[in-house]
């Protein structure tokens, strides 16, 4: 988290709000929607943009800065919308390095598209769920059809205009099952960065309140897990054996976000993600209105920092209670967290999964908990090899053969 010397920090844009052109059964965000009643007005406007813009770029400390588009579906805005923005961080520029990326499922993808984005350093993140079967399970149209022809279309789209991109699989309780199918064709796709996020949803046992169906992250009524959400086991199970796959083969040529964090955290330095940062709390969101959320999983109106037009953008990541919001993800920890094996590598996970209680009666037991244990346990001895090859200067892909060496593959 911040002190008085203000670091860096992040505002996710979701210029369309909650719109989404398909309708995932496992979507945490489409719900969204009922904070917003107009619907017709989810868009976001050329004066909010351009407050966000200004303030975006004038207030960030160092020289780059990042602007991450996401949503709902971001690509619903138009491209008009985006020639715009880049206009406007040209405009307000004040010779920091600008980049941006954008979150799509690839529906609306193009060839303009595509040329818009090489010609702009666009990254570009696809979400995609492994093969069709496990991707059109819960990625359907509003027909009720799948969508993962359209979403192949769009990825071979960016490929031809040679785009850069990467790939979010959301694990869920089918693909998490099938680990090595999801993984190999994710690399067949040509992905050299894979996310793989775990859903981990929960209803009310009664109604939680007007709005929402799943229940904000504080619930502590009673609930039950979503049928699409994955268990603790079948998602351990899951990075681990993507995690032998890529350890006899694959290290320096394909990159998956939670090994080179757990390789970072093992180094002492920073993980380049939230869930597996010892506090979180600096990477806020924006609505398409300008409101702000303090995170994410966390569009709630307890959660609400303000508006992007109030002030000064560092007066919401400053302030005592977003302060408190990132430092809760340590404070709140059970002893058995604290005190366990693993807590460098998971840092206690996302703070929106952590609704069980430890065996000790203590809250806050994320419900991942046994399957992250099973995962850091069984491959930190070839993390740790890594980081002292980095340590020394040489390459951490020497694991392969280090690996294949002492037969410890299993």
């Amino acid at each position: 988290m911040y002190t008085n010397d203000m670091h860096g920090f992040s505002i996710m844009a979701k210029p369309a709000g909650p719109l989404c052109n398909i309708d995932c059964s496992y979507c945490y965000y489409l719900e969204k929607t009922e904070m917003y009643p107009e619907v017709a007005s989810l868009r976001m406007s050329r004066e909010i943009l351009e407050v966000f813009t200004r303030k975006y770029i004038y207030e960030q400390p160092g020289k780059e800065v990042t602007f991450a588009w996401q949503g709902g579906e971001p690509t619903l805005m138009g491209l008009g919308f985006y020639r715009h923005a880049l206009q406007l961080q040209q405009k307000y520029g004040s010779g920091k390095q600008i980049s941006n990326s954008l979150q799509t499922n690839g529906i609306l993808l193009n060839d303009e598209w595509c040329r818009f984005f090489k010609e702009n350093n666009f990254l570009i993140g696809i979400s995609i769920d492994g093969p069709e079967e496990l991707h059109d399970a819960y990625r359907k149209n509003r027909g009720g059809e799948g969508t993962f022809s359209r979403v192949i279309k769009g990825l071979e789209l960016l490929r031809k205009h040679e785009v850069e991109f990467n790939t979010l699989t959301v694990v869920n309780n089918l693909n998490s099952r099938k680990p090595l199918e999801v993984y190999t064709f994710l690399k067949n796709i040509g992905s050299h960065y894979m996310q793989f996020i775990p859903v981990v949803e929960r209803r009310a046992s009664e109604a939680a309140n007007a709005f929402h169906d799943l229940v904000p992250p504080e619930y502590e009524g009673s609930t039950s897990l979503t049928p699409w959400s994955v268990s603790a086991l079948h998602f351990g199970n899951f990075l681990t054996e993507v995690f032998k796959e890529w350890i006899k083969k694959d290290v320096g040529t394909y990159f998956v976000q939670t090994f080179d964090a757990m390789l970072a955290n093992e180094l002492d330095l920073p993980p380049g993600i939230c869930s597996f940062s010892e506090r979180c709390g600096d990477a806020l969101i924006m609505e398409h209105n300008g409101d702000l959320y303090s995170c994410d999983h966390y569009v709630y109106d307890k959660h609400k920092m303000g508006n992007i037009q109030d002030g000064l953008l560092k007066t919401a990541v400053l302030s005592a209670k977003q302060q408190q919001f990132g430092k809760n993800k340590h404070r709140d920890l059970p002893t058995s967290c604290r005190t366990c094996d693993v807590y460098r590598y998971c840092r206690g996970e996302c703070p929106k999964n952590r609704f069980l209680h430890t065996a000790d009666g203590e809250r806050h037991l994320n419900h991942l908990c046994e399957g992250y244990q099973s995962f850091f346990r069984e491959v930190k001895p070839y993390v740790a090899y890594m980081a002292n090859e980095l340590r020394h200067r040489r390459p951490p892909s020497n694991v392969m053969s280090w690996a294949r060496k002492n037969n410890t593959l299993s």
